[in-house]
């Protein structure tokens, strides 16, 4: 085997093998193995016997050094006239011991709950979320405050200002409460984790009106999936601009993509329906009236039909911001 190696090296694989009748895959593997299995390294003269190492650890355990470096340690030591061994030495042993670590008490993050919240009619949860637009120059931008149903995906409220604020998020949050006719104990907020959204403002505000409030997990984005997509669904729009002109461009631009989305706009979680039908209450009579129209067409032409059975469907029943996992079947 040892004699193919070297011709093959010399020759080429295959006709080495030939030469000496030794099969190709049996070299291959031989070079794997030689490849995967590390070689066994001689202990360098200069290495530590394990008393020395056991010393090394010693001192650098000592109540003085415990909490110095071992660069600190090494020159403290050199100081007293002795030399025990180099500093990246001392890191091995350390390390060797499982030591090297950071020793400062660390910032432990808390396990936060993931939010789960149900909506199964409007003005049961709104999620909001402010998105930046672009000014007119580089680094200048204005603020677009979005306050969202869930269940029906309707705006029930937004704003455009210059700056994004606690006091302007919470007057925004009130107005809207006010002209939907919120009552105590009837509204759920959910909202990520930015400054507006977890001000004492804001937090004292919804307090007083009996609306509870939820927050996103940190750098978790499906925790607020629909004022996300809400958002990529306006700004993808061909009437939004690269940038705004002004503070009252871009709310003139807010107003009409806002009322596209809410009376025009079909909405995919809907069923084709717009925002507007599901929140006002619209929703089966539209559907009834579409079924009607599917129907009269099968009427007609029954032949152009596989399913002329076919049931137009309404919105969904329920609207879930993290459903609950179903228990595994059989459990």
């Amino acid at each position: 085997m040892e004699a193919s190696e070297k011709f093959s090296a010399e020759l080429g694989t295959a006709p080495a093998c030939r030469a000496f009748g030794v099969p190709r895959a049996t070299l291959y593997r031989r070079r794997q193995r030689s490849r995967t299995i590390p070689p066994v390294r001689k202990r360098s003269h200069r290495a530590l016997s394990e008393l020395e190492r056991q010393r090394v650890l010693n001192v650098l355990h000592r109540e003085r050094f415990v909490d110095q470096a071992p660069a600190q340690v090494w020159a403290a030591l050199l100081d007293e006239n002795i030399y025990l061994c180099s500093v990246r030495t001392m890191y091995r042993i350390l390390e060797a011991n499982q030591e090297v670590r950071e020793r400062r008490n660390q910032l432990r993050h808390p396990q936060y709950e993931k939010p789960e919240l149900l909506a199964t009619r409007p003005n049961e949860v709104w999620s909001w979320d402010i998105t930046k637009l672009k000014g007119p120059r580089k680094w200048s931008y204005y603020y677009l405050y979005v306050i969202l149903d869930i269940y029906s995906r309707y705006v029930v409220g937004w704003m455009v200002a210059e700056r994004e604020s606690a006091s302007l998020a919470k007057r925004l949050i009130a107005e809207t409460c006010d002209k939907q006719h919120i009552r105590r104990d009837q509204l759920t907020i959910h909202a990520d984790r930015g400054s507006s959204m977890k001000s004492k403002a804001v937090a004292l505000l919804l307090a007083d009106l009996g609306v509870a409030k939820t927050h996103s997990r940190p750098h978790v984005s499906d925790d607020n999936p629909f004022s996300e997509a809400q958002f990529k669904t306006i700004k993808y729009r061909p009437q939004f601009p690269e940038r705004f002109g002004s503070i009252q461009d871009s709310r003139a631009c807010a107003r009409q993509l806002l009322h596209w989305y809410n009376h025009e706009h079909y909405h995919s979680g809907l069923s084709l329906l717009t925002p507007a039908m599901v929140h006002h209450g619209q929703a089966n009579a539209v559907v009834q009236r579409r079924q009607h129209v599917f129907d009269q067409a099968c009427a007609r032409h029954p032949e152009r039909f596989v399913n002329p059975q076919r049931r137009i469907s309404g919105p969904p029943d329920k609207v879930w911001i993290n459903p609950p996992a179903e228990p595994p079947a059989g459990a």
